[in-house]
């Protein structure tokens, strides 16, 4: 059985039965017959459908938000701005998928050259628990219009907004099957990747998650020969220049490390602060992170709901744990609250230097590590020493300064003078171990297409 648990309350909010390989079976042939007449129907009718999609998660956001904050903890205000994205994502696509994905025409010195995007089939989503709503609509949406089938494992924490989005589909006049979710526990990792990637009906893998599951979905999508779309972990730097104006830093800085109580994989988490206004940032900072408000997610003056697992707070805090013992310096938070629920404090821990924890690793938790730097080389330096290369910011008072110093941060994406974020219109994906390939855009939509090239003479 899959048992969700409200993470404020520790409460268990319901049992839902894991399918065995006969309804895995069954599943996947239902929706691999699906697909193949999914592909006929033109975009004009794809997009009729997915409009309507996002009408509904519109009128009915409060409704999907709560069920977003009961099972993972999300502030209910950012559970609901994460329903209403979700139907951001379904309205970019339902206008400009028929766009992008128009066939290209080429000359060819006398013959013609066509290039089209076709469908792969069936595509397989392992999705995480994190935005429940948002990392599978980003996903499924611009995969769906683009005529393929969408079959998504979710995080099992997660269950019931799982069959939420299935439903949603329906409501809205996709064909039955097209989108489906399989219903696997967390500790049957072996049958998913051998099972489900293994199998001949599923074409291509996206994957949000960690990077050791993006490694193992990898290497099974590998060695089947499946494209796959890897979207893992990070450990954004953001940098902060001496000529910033440090409230505004400050203000930028709290906010992206606070979000989703800081578990996200483009949460601000490295701090890297120039030695001259570090030790105003580090004031600032620490004020700011003290004064938050941890609580009930339903509360609208909570800023910071609890951990999604217990196991995932006593990840984040044997992390805090070990870098006090190399010598960083706890300012605030740091502890394991004795009220119900896996809640853990805002943290800031200064003095971090390379070898500790919180610099080594992610950590998704509302944990800050603030790492000095001598100078700007020293900043860039830092920003990339790390296995990760996700999201980025830079905060200076100089635009031309700050672009040429993220043109030198080895990261899929970088923000000015502002928190990091995904959006629709902009490709969204990383470098070295947070993965490869592209979602969002029209990159994120030829991820799964064949791009077939034509070539002949006449008209």
């Amino acid at each position: 059985m899959i048992t969700t648990t409200n993470p404020a309350t520790e409460a268990i909010l319901a049992e839902y039965s894991v399918m065995n390989d006969a309804a895995l079976e069954q599943v996947i042939a239902l929706s691999d017959s699906c697909q193949l007449s999914w592909k006929q129907v033109g975009f004009e009718d794809r997009s009729r459908q997915m409009n309507r999609l996002a009408e509904l998660l519109r009128a009915e956001k409060e409704t999907f938000a709560a069920l977003i904050s009961r099972e993972m903890g999300k502030p209910f205000a950012q559970a609901v701005g994460e329903v209403v994205k979700s139907s951001w994502v379904c309205d970019y696509y339902a206008e400009n998928a028929g766009r992008f994905l128009r066939p290209e025409e080429k000359d060819l010195d006398g013959q013609r050259g066509v290039v089209k995007f076709e469908p792969l089939g069936l595509v397989l989503g392992i999705m995480p628990w994190n935005f429940p709503f948002w990392q599978v609509f980003r996903f499924a949406v611009p995969a769906i219009m683009a005529g393929n089938g969408v079959i998504v494992k979710h995080a099992p924490n997660v269950t019931g907004s799982a069959i939420a989005i299935e439903k949603l589909f329906r409501d809205a006049g996709f064909p039955e099957h097209l989108y489906r979710t399989v219903h696997i526990a967390i500790d049957e990792v072996d049958r998913l990747s051998g099972y489900m990637i293994g199998h001949p009906s599923i074409k291509a893998v996206s994957v949000t998650g960690s990077t050791a599951a993006g490694r193992a979905v990898a290497a099974k999508a590998g060695h089947a020969l499946k494209p796959c779309v890897l979207e893992l972990g990070g450990s954004d730097p953001y940098i902060v220049l001496e000529d910033a104006d440090i409230s505004q830093a400050v203000e930028v800085c709290v906010a992206a490390r606070l979000l989703n109580a800081g578990q996200s994989c483009i949460s601000a988490k490295r701090f890297i602060v120039h030695s001259r206004v570090v030790d105003e940032f580090e004031s600032l900072f620490l004020r700011e992170l003290s004064n938050s408000v941890m609580g009930d997610p339903f509360d609208h003056d909570v800023q910071i709901g609890p951990i999604a697992r217990r196991d995932l707070r006593d990840q984040v805090h044997d992390q805090v744990l070990r870098s006090v013992a190399d010598g960083a310096r706890l300012l605030c938070g740091g502890e394991i609250p004795t009220r119900k629920g896996y809640f853990y404090p805002p943290t800031l821990l200064s003095g971090v230097r390379k070898g500790m924890a919180v610099y080594e690793e992610e950590t998704f938790g509302p944990v800050a590590a603030l790492i000095e730097a001598a100078d700007e080389d020293d900043a860039v330096r830092i920003a990339n020493d790390s296995p990760y290369g996700l999201g980025s910011a830079v905060l200076s008072a100089d635009l031309e300064r700050a672009l040429a110093v993220a043109d030198r941060l080895e990261t899929g994406n970088c923000f000015i003078n502002t928190m990091v974020k995904s959006d629709p219109r902009m490709p969204f994906g990383g470098v070295k171990q947070s993965g490869f390939g592209r979602e969002l855009s029209a990159y994120g939509l030829k991820e799964f297409v064949n791009i077939k090239s034509y070539c002949y003479s006449g008209k």
